[in-house]
């Protein structure tokens, strides 16, 4: 791949998407070619599958929403992330594969083993170059939400297991993740996004545009 793949993972109301805003704009200030995506989402399939899955009046069995949450992710591989990756974009994509090892594997307690393996599958063996966590106590974060989704509605315990689910993972792929406290002020935890990225981004070429990845 000639891009560069960079995922942004935390409980919900962390504020992923602020930041990718954020980054986004710096990227493009620096004349970098950036595609920002999301999961579930990001064409029109996924996005229809999306409207299922967070619909808060929606019923669905935990093996329906993994499968569907690995169908998403599927199509928006093929079609939307691998092709930009293969340009040589930056990919900013708000979640990814570890959203359903945690969501759907620590917090619904499904088979760990059994979700990487379907992961894998779903993805075709795409890793992220870098997965920034976003870390924050569940009760501030929700605290942000004033209107919630499906999966934004479970209960405190429900996502107090994410956030300790994702603090595993990253303790498992340290070479990959990046942990950012979430609960600094949208500046700082901008500035620790940066920072995050000089070993997947040459820092030393962002103000010339050249955004290729360290050999």
């Amino acid at each position: 791949m000639k891009g560069v793949f960079i995922t942004f993972e935390g409980c919900d109301g962390s504020g992923k998407t602020t930041q990718i805003s954020l980054l986004e704009r710096y990227l493009r200030d620096m004349g970098c070619n950036v595609l920002v995506t999301r999961e579930p989402g990001g064409d029109t399939v996924a996005e229809n599958i999306r409207s299922v899955l967070l619909a808060s009046e929606s019923q669905v069995s935990p093996r329906t929403e993994l499968l569907l949450f690995l169908a998403a992710r599927a199509q928006v591989v093929d079609f939307v992330i691998r092709p930009a990756l293969e340009r040589g974009n930056i990919v900013l994509c708000d979640r990814f594969a570890d959203s359903t090892v945690t969501y759907q594997g620590y917090a619904r307690e499904q088979d760990l083993d059994w979700v990487r393996r379907l992961n894998a599958y779903a993805t075709n063996g795409l890793t992220p170059d870098k997965t920034l966590l976003f870390d924050i106590d569940p009760v501030d974060g929700l605290s942000r939400q004033t209107d919630r989704n499906r999966m934004e509605s479970e209960t405190l315990d429900f996502h107090q297991r994410v956030r300790k689910g994702y603090l595993a993972e990253s303790r498992l792929f340290p070479e990959r993740f990046h942990v950012i406290d979430a609960s600094a002020n949208v500046q700082l935890v901008h500035q620790a996004v940066l920072e995050a990225l000089k070993d997947v981004i040459k820092p030393e070429n962002w103000k010339t545009g050249n955004c290729a990845i360290h050999p």
